[in-house]
């Protein structure tokens, strides 16, 4: 049984009379020790996927969410706010895309770290405190003591990224929500966090999804990658497979846009000619169907399915070989 499976997930913004379509039948899975990074465009719907599916979209926004989300083999779409309350922090850990806005201002930060492990865990006062600085330690937090005396704007941006990974972290969840965890960081404490993440997933069979631009952390750290583009997932394979022979036109090209040790100074880098596809006005037919240079009249009018070719997924109708 898988950690997470997502089948048929669909997510619709804005008012019933003239919805957005932002996700549409995405279906992925996590297994327990698994790291799955999903990449794609802004816009793409990837935190999208990953925070409906838990049931953390805003509250304010007017959406409707479908399709089927089980975690540990229980339902996630429809259930109640105590039965996600009992996940979120606790067995769910998230890392949200911006540290800046992810603190509360008016609390220290020693009062958000400790929250979650009064809400989740019955320990002694002393033995919170413990618990906290030792995450704190282990994140790379310099003087975990004092920060906890500290406000948000106290700390630096990579400090806050930090703290927030520490938070996710505190009750060593089953499922870690990694949304570009690694944004407001300098090369060195990039990789020093996703070592982090890495021997804690070895240590405790955590599953991980990775949510990120960056394919060179994909590369580095990630056992599948699912490609998103227009809220449609396009590809899906094994690491090595996708950086060997990527299969999807758009694949393709965010593999080719990545900087390359060796690669002259005078040379352009390739890219995806056209805009990102208008949600808005959706069509049939593929979304990638306009950036294409391998696009023929049936992809223009019919909308691929993904089909399962050996160990990897593509929705194209032509694929590369």
């Amino acid at each position: 049984m898988s950690l997470l499976a997502i089948e048929n997930l669909s997510v619709e913004i804005g008012p019933r009379s003239n919805p957005v379509k932002i996700v549409d039948r995405v279906s992925l899975s996590i297994d327990k020790g698994e790291t799955l990074g999903l990449v794609g465009e802004s816009g793409c719907g990837k935190t999208i996927t990953a925070m409906s599916s838990i049931g953390l979209l805003p509250s304010t926004t007017p959406c409707s969410v479908s399709g089927s989300v089980k975690f540990c083999g229980a339902e996630l779409i429809n259930a109640s706010d105590h039965e996600l309350r009992q996940l979120w922090g606790n067995r769910i850990g998230v890392v949200f895309q911006n540290p800046m806005t992810s603190l509360n201002p008016s609390l220290t930060i020693g009062f958000q770290l400790t929250e979650v492990l009064r809400l989740h865990r019955s320990l002694q006062t002393a033995e919170v405190q413990q618990t906290v600085l030792q995450m704190l330690g282990r994140v790379g937090i310099n003087q975990p003591e004092q920060r906890l005396l500290q406000y948000p704007h106290e700390l630096s941006g990579g400090q806050r990224q930090r703290v927030m990974i520490a938070m996710a972290l505190m009750c060593r969840p089953d499922l870690l929500i990694a949304d570009e965890p690694t944004t407001a960081l300098d090369v060195t404490l990039q990789l020093q966090i996703m070592q982090l993440l890495r021997s804690l997933r070895n240590e405790m069979g955590l599953g991980v999804l990775l949510i990120t631009h960056d394919l060179g952390l994909v590369a580095e750290f990630c056992d599948r990658v699912v490609v998103m583009y227009a809220g449609r997932i396009v590809e899906v394979a094994p690491i090595k497979d996708l950086f060997k022979s990527p299969r999807h036109p758009y694949t393709i090209g965010l593999l080719n846009s990545v900087i390359h040790m060796g690669t002259a100074k005078d040379n352009r880098l390739p890219i995806i000619d056209g805009a990102a596809a208008n949600l808005r006005a959706r069509k049939s037919g593929c979304a990638f169907y306009d950036r294409c240079k391998s696009a023929t009249a049936k992809c223009k009018d019919h909308t691929p399915v993904l089909t399962a070719q050996a160990d990897a997924s593509v929705a194209c109708w032509n694929p590369q070989s």
